[in-house]
């Protein structure tokens, strides 16, 4: 359903059209008061407002005539989609994979970002770790040894001695 509505405003159903002294009255060929006004003649405008409303109802039905390409367009824009989909992904793990890279090489040379910077937040996550097979550099203590604590010991064992092995009564000895 639309309506509309158009009008002028001021709105003025008159005006006052004025009427010139043309007269010659001493008819020497020009006029005794030009520009002067006699007086003035109300005049219609034909202003009005105008108004419109209709009413109506659209329907539009329409049938595929080729059911099949419809369905081949369906299929084709999914798999647009996916691959569009499969693109943005790749490309963002590209740039995670560079974004780790670039940060655990600079970490490593020990160039960070100041923690109140604005791109601190961009290698905050990334940790160094030592690859496999890699001990990292380390101390140990090593305590020193008591005075109190004796470690004699009389064993051929404990002085580092090879260890025999005796063979029992039951057993043969060869």
């Amino acid at each position: 359903m639309t309506g509309s509505g158009s009008f002028q405003k001021p709105y003025e159903p008159w005006y006052n059209d004025p009427v010139y002294d043309m007269r010659d009255l001493n008819e020497d060929g020009s006029l005794d008061n030009p520009g002067g006004i006699l007086y003035h003649v109300p005049t219609r405008t034909g202003q009005k407002d105008n108004y419109n409303l209709s009413v109506g109802v659209s329907a539009t039905w329409s049938k595929p005539l080729d059911k099949e390409a419809q369905e081949l367009c369906r299929k084709a824009a999914e798999k647009h989609n996916a691959l569009r989909d499969q693109i943005l992904a790749n490309r963002r793990l590209e740039f995670e994979l560079t974004r780790l890279t670039k940060c655990g090489e600079l970490a490593q040379k020990g160039i960070t970002f100041h923690p109140r910077s604005p791109y601190y937040k961009i290698c905050a996550d990334v940790r160094l770790q030592n690859p496999p097979g890699v001990i990292p550099p380390h101390r140990h203590s090593i305590p020193s040894p008591s005075t109190s604590v004796s470690h004699v010991s009389g064993s051929a064992a404990a002085l580092g001695a090879p260890l025999q092995i005796q063979s029992s009564p039951s057993s043969p000895s060869k």
